[in-house]
């Protein structure tokens, strides 16, 4: 099918930039600003899926701006891979605005204009690197998120938070200014293009294995993002951003960024076949699996809520890639929905996290006892995200995993599947202890202080739970996209 020419990739990206200048100029105006947010979300959503036809069909939708060098070009394409992460982002973005609006309101919170403005603007780079045609406009998008979330993690702007902030910044910027500008001259010197190619832009290249080896795993640690251990230690120090910075952060934009990232390098850069002839696959498989488990043992060891969740989110990013590097068709899939599956569950979860802050100013688990009585919509749909992390049917969750679990035996993997079913137990053990204090432990003396549910906290955290069981009965569309990609 011949490429649709169209603007509406740069719309989708032109509409959380000029919300975020709306809101820059509206500041002075509170509830025409509050609003900005979630009318530009809703219009994002509908051009995002108003290109899903043509994607859903096997089609992709171009547009070229501009060439930087031969061979380099600012562009941007809508496919298979592009629409699963711009779905997911554009639709949670609706939610994250409402949330959002009553999170800062209720707690008084400075700064909301700053906030409003970076958050939208983030959500523009999400969606700009979801549609990206190739390895420089990805990187320039992965780069300016980076960069505008910064404020959003400083933004209590106490100590704590400049310490969280610098290592985040570091993290982010160092590995992108060192090895990953490293892997795009690279990939340019040896190919002559950063162009996405179906079937790996790298396939056939005239290099030694030793030096695509390198650039792979130069791309691998450089989109820190992803986090896979030993690039990870920025994700729990920005837990000291706001509540609704952390779902951004943990679920929607910057760590799917990460991973997006790097599953365009597989298919797209190197190709399933030169990853395999390289026995990257395997190698990637391991360390990934080893962050897996680890991240799931510093999980169970917090009490911090927020601190656990963060833990969580290292461990299931690795899933995606995992799913990635077993190169069988099934795993590839499982991996591809598990963007969508994680975000759904994990979200609601940070949201929970928001709400039970707001309503109590409590965060360890051990001062929950009993708060389920008295918050039943939050600690409700807390459970049921915590259900679709551990791969519960009829959840988002157990779709993915069921894809990974049945592609590890489909690869003859049976370690890598031992992996995620231990991973699996022990995100029962580090989510449920926290629904079993909040519904069945007695309640403290202070836990009995009036506590309520807030309505523009709790409705987006039920609407985000409700999204993570529609995914586990109705999966077509993610599964769809998912085939296109690997097909």
């Amino acid at each position: 099918m011949d490429p649709v020419i169209s603007t509406r990739p740069l719309l989708a990206v032109a509409v959380a930039g000029l919300a975020a200048l709306a809101i820059l100029f509206l500041n002075k105006r509170e509830k025409l600003r509050d609003a900005v947010s979630p009318i530009a979300a809703v219009a994002m959503f509908a051009i995002v899926v108003s290109m899903a036809p043509t994607v859903l069909a096997g089609g992709t939708v171009e547009l070229r701006l501009f060439e930087v060098l031969p061979g380099i070009d600012v562009a941007l394409r809508a496919d298979a891979l592009g629409m699963v992460f711009a779905t997911v982002s554009s639709l949670l973005w609706i939610v994250a605005a409402v949330y959002s609006i009553g999170y800062m309101r209720h707690l008084h919170e400075h700064a909301q204009t700053r906030f409003f403005a970076c958050f939208a603007t983030s959500l523009a780079a999400a969606v700009g690197g979801a549609f990206a045609a190739n390895l420089f406009t990805l990187v320039i998008f992965y780069e300016v998120l980076s960069l505008v979330t910064y404020p959003l993690v400083y933004h209590h702007e106490d100590e704590e938070g400049w310490r969280g902030s610098r290592k985040y910044l570091v993290y982010l910027m160092g590995a992108s200014k060192s090895v990953l500008l490293a892997a795009l001259a690279l990939t340019y010197h040896i190919a002559g293009s950063l162009d996405f190619v179906r079937g790996g832009l790298l396939t056939g290249a005239n290099a030694s294995a030793t030096l695509l080896t390198v650039v792979y795993f130069c791309y691998l640690f450089g989109f820190a993002k992803a986090a896979v251990m030993p690039m990870h230690a920025w994700l729990p120090a920005a837990m000291v951003a706001p509540t609704p910075v952390s779902a951004l952060l943990h679920a929607v934009a910057v760590v799917k960024m990460g991973v997006f990232c790097v599953l365009r390098v597989i298919f797209h850069v190197f190709g399933v076949s030169t990853v395999g002839e390289l026995g990257l696959g395997a190698a990637t498989a391991y360390l990934v699996s080893f962050t897996i488990l680890m991240a799931s043992v510093y999980a169970l060891t917090r009490d911090d809520l927020k601190a656990r969740l963060a833990y969580s989110t290292v461990s299931q990013l690795s899933y995606i890639v995992l799913g990635a590097v077993l190169l069988s068709p099934l795993a590839m899939v499982g991996g591809i929905i598990h963007i969508a599956a994680h975000a759904f569950s994990k979200i609601t979860l940070f949201f929970c996290a928001g709400s039970i802050y707001c309503a109590s100013g409590k965060r360890n688990i051990s001062d929950m006892a009993g708060i389920g009585r008295r918050l039943p919509w939050t600690m409700g749909a807390f459970f049921v995200a915590s259900l679709s992390m551990i791969g519960i049917p009829p959840t988002a969750g157990f779709v993915s995993k069921w894809y990974l679990a049945e592609g590890s035996v489909e690869a003859g993997q049976m370690a890598f599947l031992a992996v995620l079913l231990a991973s699996s137990v022990l995100n029962a053990a580090y989510f449920l202890p926290v629904s079993y204090t909040a519904f069945f432990e007695a309640e403290t003396k202070e836990s009995r202080a009036p506590v309520r549910e807030i309505p523009l906290v709790a409705i987006p955290l039920v609407a985000t739970a409700i999204l993570s069981v529609l995914m586990g009965i109705f999966p077509y569309y993610f599964l769809t996209l998912a085939d296109g990609v690997i097909r």
